[in-house]
């Protein structure tokens, strides 16, 4: 497989700006939660947003664009988006090689645009996320060029997709039949609780305690699970049950999977009847966890559905990000974020 041009020529710039600045299912993005940047329901740009948007590059067709994103953002800010149905995606860990660990995700969802973030908070750890901005607004190449497409762009750091930050968590989420979590907590989005723990939480452990400290709002979005796995190897899905967070499959062995099934209800036997979390039960099984970027994204490849949208793997100790867009399996983007 070869790295297309365009990536090729993105990742230089990227570097040097991660390094001068160092930041499945349906998104569930609530409308009550996610925030806009300040200046943007302004209708004015300030210089940190200028600055923001002068990063931004298109990387393929697909479209693929990226965007460093300056400054800090309000987490718990709102973003108005359309309530959403759900649909799949598959994820997993591969953490056999110690010194690689993988984690990998297909979104699954209808085509829009994609954009690869890179966030550097001044109060919260750098990270780079995947978004889809049809839920900014952005819905074509065309809308990226536009006022109020630009201006939607600075509300992304809101609509983490899956991602990982410099301390190696990374975390996705997929649909499931059910959600339902505590309540009496601050309430947040069941897309935004991914950026408050991309921007606070350098391990599952502490990113488990955040869960903990909220509540998750599914009114504009479908039932959501979550997946998460860090440097030192631990990983964990995290499923909202009869009023508790619950969970499941943490640490048993070298890897660790999820789809669209929650693993509160579902059999061991049930859950290898789904062909993807059977497919990597099988390659994870055999491989003892050890996977490395290639056969990592064999594996996403195996699994993926007719309207996978993207696939990417995160090396959570090298900061290495490889993106596919569309299947085009041939064509590999590489970045990289620096790690702390």
């Amino acid at each position: 497989m070869k790295k297309s041009r365009a990536a090729a020529a993105a990742t230089v710039p990227f570097l040097a700006l991660a390094l001068l600045v160092s930041g499945c299912s349906d998104p569930g993005t609530s409308g009550k939660n996610p925030g806009a940047h300040p200046s943007a329901s302004a209708g004015q740009l300030s210089a940190r947003d200028a600055a923001t948007l002068t990063s931004l590059r298109q990387v393929d067709g697909h479209p693929l664009w990226q965007l460093r994103f300056e400054g800090d953002y309000n987490r718990l800010g709102e973003v108005k988006v359309p309530p959403q149905a759900g649909f799949g995606c598959s994820l997993f860990f591969a953490g056999g090689n110690k010194q690689d660990p993988q984690f990998a995700r297909n979104f699954d969802w209808q085509h829009g645009p994609a954009l690869l973030l890179f966030t550097t908070p001044p109060d919260g750890y750098a990270s780079v996320s995947v978004v889809d901005t049809t839920y900014l607004g952005l819905t074509s190449a065309a809308d990226f060029t536009t006022p109020r497409g630009k201006r939607g762009l600075l509300q992304a750091p809101l609509l983490p997709f899956d991602g990982m930050n410099s301390k190696g968590l990374a975390m996705g989420f997929a649909s499931v039949d059910r959600a339902e979590g505590p309540k009496g907590r601050t309430k947040v989005g069941s897309t935004r609780i991914q950026r408050i723990v991309l921007d606070k939480a350098a391990t599952v452990t502490e990113a488990l305690t955040l869960f903990d400290a909220y509540e998750l709002d599914f009114t504009d979005s479908p039932p959501l699970h979550y997946f998460l796995a860090d440097a030192t190897g631990d990983s964990a899905v995290v499923e909202l049950v009869g009023g508790k967070v619950v969970v499941a499959e943490r640490g048993r062995r070298p890897w660790n999977g999820a789809v669209n099934f929650t693993f509160a209800d579902t059999p061991a036997a049930k859950r290898l009847e789904d062909r993807r979390y059977g497919a990597a039960t099988k390659t994870l099984n055999a491989a003892k966890g050890a996977l490395n970027t290639d056969s990592s994204l064999g594996l996403l490849r195996t699994v993926a559905q007719s309207h996978t949208q993207w696939s990417v793997v995160y090396g959570l100790k090298t900061g290495k990000v490889t993106l596919v867009t569309g299947q085009r399996w041939d064509q590999r983007h590489e970045f990289t974020l620096p790690l702390q």
